[in-house]
């Protein structure tokens, strides 16, 4: 239920705040008082879509905030939204939106920011917006599905779940389908692989360039070497001169400590250059000079630089051309597995086919049997909206699998006797449709729909005793469920269990609007002003005060 809402700087609000209660709230004024600014903020409230322009003029940004309280039909699909989009959970629930003049709004829920599509999915959760183009609703088939399924407490996730798995198995036929001939790219595949395969690359092509250049090299490397290893470690080398320091830091640490400490270091010394001479011996003895090896060497050498030459334009070694040269194998396998993994999946979408089609044609007999008495319940409502003598039926047709059910959802409208039934897409009279809304709304239980019920001037192009009764079942609604509903009527007025009134100042050449609670003579006042004006003790007034006794109000 909605509790609250505050809005700043929408249109022509600058600042006003209006409580609601359970029951029928209605909120009327006169034309351009900004009433209409009402609906569109709770609108805001619930996602809709925002428009910069209705920011007003002069300020930077517009606010609507609008505090619910969800029960117990809408609780776990509000919990719902929240847990999921990690948003602490309270027994109210606190929702700002605020519209920048120069760009993009935010949302805050619960005090927690927030995007607009989360909105839109508590906001789909809580209430159900009706606005003068109630037609328009009428021609959404998803509309008329979820009456149905709800009336008939119909739970079609299961059917859901089975259609996305045929649609991705499907579009996965498709994607490999699309492809296209790949007899080229298998071809240039298996000429790439060979000259891999001929190649036989290891890991101890690695260092190839490096074993190859010492190579060019050996003679060179095995005399420098020699010489190296001659001045550290030979006869007279840097090993000896220090070994034959032992005596003297013998004789120093007499007198001087420290002097063993550095005999110490001097013979570690010594002997980690013969382990240096060693190794470079070692290392140069290994250095092949044989020109056959060297040859051989050589000619794997160009092999490997041609490989990369071709196919590393980016750089890289020999661990990248093994690599490319087994995804390259990966894909020469994928692409003659081909066939067979497409008639495997063209197979498993068949089934997924088959399993939706299966669920949805059940999915479509429960619809059929709810859409009967859905039917029945409708005409009963129109009965109630002046429509005595009209038709009303739901069908359900078979159709291909679709998001929501194989079936194709019409509803069938005969407002006069002697007329042939129409789509209600067909329907001329905006009044016609937002009657035919509101008796949809009372077919459905309060479980079966919304706790809150918007309507902006639903009651738009309609009058006398057709407005009365529009009223009257909006009172009767709203014993099932709040609502909250924007008129210009003085019928549906005089049904309200608390009537709020825009009211439009000037000044300092700006329009300002206010609202406020109307009771007693206020409300009389306000429902003679609708019915054309008049103060105490003109016809409009005692027709106002007629008007609310025959409601069944006490003013």
């Amino acid at each position: 239920m909605l509790e609250r809402l505050s809005i700043e700087n929408l249109a022509v609000i600058e600042k006003a705040e209006a409580a609601f209660s359970p029951g029928l709230n209605v909120i009327t004024g006169e034309t351009g008082a900004g009433k209409s600014v009402f609906a569109g903020a709770i609108a805001l409230a619930l996602g809709a879509r925002a428009e910069i322009a209705s920011v007003r003029d002069g300020a930077k940004e517009a606010r609507v905030e609008a505090v619910f309280c969800p029960g117990a039909a809408s609780r776990p699909a509000v919990d719902a939204v929240l847990d999921a989009a990690g948003i602490e959970k309270g027994e109210t629930l606190v929702v700002r939106r605020t519209l920048g003049a120069q760009s993009g709004g935010r949302v805050w829920i619960n005090d927690s920011p927030s995007t607009v599509a989360t909105l839109r999915k508590l906001g789909a959760a809580m209430a159900d917006f009706h606005g003068p183009q109630a037609a328009q609703r009428l021609r959404e088939e998803s509309y008329r599905r979820s009456a149905i399924d709800a009336f008939g407490g119909i739970d079609s996730s299961a059917y859901a779940k089975a259609w996305l798995a045929m649609r991705a198995a499907e579009d996965a036929v498709a994607a490999l389908e699309a492809a296209g001939p790949v007899e080229d790219e298998i071809d240039l595949l298996k000429y790439q692989i060979s000259e891999f395969d001929a190649a036989e690359l290891t890991q101890e092509d690695a260092d190839i360039a490096e074993r190859h250049a010492a190579m060019a090299h050996a003679e060179e490397i095995v005399e420098t070497a020699g010489a190296v290893t001659e001045a550290l470690g030979g006869d007279g080398g840097a090993a000896d001169v220090i070994s034959r320091l032992a005596p003297s830091f013998a004789a120093m640490s007499k007198h001087l400590p420290a002097a063993a400490e550095w005999a110490a270091q001097a013979e570690s010394l010594a002997i980690g250059i013969q382990e240096l001479s060693r190794t470079i011996a070692d290392a140069a003895s290994a250095v092949d000079a044989d020109e056959e090896t060297f040859a051989a060497l050589d000619e794997r050498l160009g092999v490997v630089n041609r490989l990369k030459r071709k196919y590393l334009k980016n750089g890289g070694g020999v661990e990248e051309l093994i690599d490319l040269a087994n995804r390259k194998r990966e894909r020469l396998e994928e692409l003659e597995g081909r066939g067979e993994k497409l008639e495997s999946l063209r197979a498993e979408a068949a089934a997924a086919r088959r399993e939706a089609e299966k669920l949805g044609s059940a999915l479509a007999k429960k619809r059929s049997a709810a859409a009967a008495k859905f039917s029945k319940a409708v005409v009963s409502e129109l009965r109630d909206l002046g429509f005595a003598k009209a038709g009303f039926s739901a069908e359900v047709a078979p159709a291909a699998p679709g998001p929501e059910g194989c079936d194709e959802i019409r509803w069938l409208f005969e407002p006069n006797p002697g007329e042939a039934a129409r789509t209600l897409d067909a329907i001329a009279s905006s009044g016609e449709a937002a009657r035919v809304v509101l008796a949809v709304g009372g077919a459905l239980s309060p479980s079966q729909a919304a706790e809150t019920e918007v309507f902006d001037e639903i009651d738009a192009n309609v009058g006398g005793e057709t407005a009365f009764m529009v009223g009257a079942k909006l009172k009767a609604l709203s014993k099932k469920r709040q609502v909250v509903a924007i008129t210009h009527l003085a019928q549906s007025a005089s049904f309200a269990d608390r009537h709020l009134v825009a009211e439009k100042t000037v000044s300092g050449g700006r329009t300002r609007t206010s609202v406020r609670e109307a009771s007693g003579e206020e409300r009389t006042a306000e429902l003679a002003r609708m019915l054309g004006g008049g103060g105490r003790g003109s016809a409009a007034w005692r027709h106002a005060e007629e008007m609310a006794a025959k409601a069944g109000n006490r003013i």
